[in-house]
């Protein structure tokens, strides 16, 4: 079997087609119907190093950062980008409740009042620094607690009460 040739990334398109469903062709020689981007530090090195996987999971092409890809493409990576690791700010924590072993919460975000479900704190509460929280729920959404000494007192004692 003969090894498929590196991909040029300035050759590459993006692009969503339908949409919301992104694609990619490589010149006139190669196109996936279904990619999916990947970025292996999303808080702390946005836009670096990516990876672009077919609909089966395999990769197909990686890059060290996103301004390797032409403009129009560019543009459609920062898309998915900003789909793919969306991440609300929480401000207020109005309440939160334990119920075997899953946490019920409710928050005031930067995007307005949010329901979550965390099945397991301890997978799913990842301590980025001493005060900064990245919670990730049940459906793969993430959450972040910046500082949690910057949330108002009742909603630190919320926290205090599951961490």
């Amino acid at each position: 079997m003969e090894a498929e040739a590196a991909i040029d990334p300035g050759q590459v398109r993006l692009f969503f087609d339908p949409p919301g469903t992104l694609r990619m062709t490589v010149g006139e020689e190669r196109s996936y119907p279904i990619v999916r981007l990947y970025q292996a530090w999303p808080l702390s090195r946005p836009g670096q190093n990516l990876s672009f996987l077919d609909g089966k999971g395999e990769e197909i092409l990686s890059i060290g950062g996103i301004e390797e890809l032409p403009p129009a493409s560019r543009s459609a990576a920062e898309e998915e980008l900003r789909r793919r690791y969306l991440t609300a700010r929480v401000e207020a924590i109005d309440g939160i409740r334990t119920e075997f072993g899953v946490t019920y919460w409710h928050v005031q975000t930067d995007r307005g009042p949010r329901d979550f479900v965390v099945q397991s704190l301890s997978e799913s509460c990842l301590h980025l620094t001493d005060r900064h929280l990245l919670i990730l729920d049940v459906d793969g959404n993430r959450f972040e607690i910046r500082d949690q000494t910057a949330l108002d007192p009742a909603s630190r004692r919320r926290l205090e009460t599951v961490l």
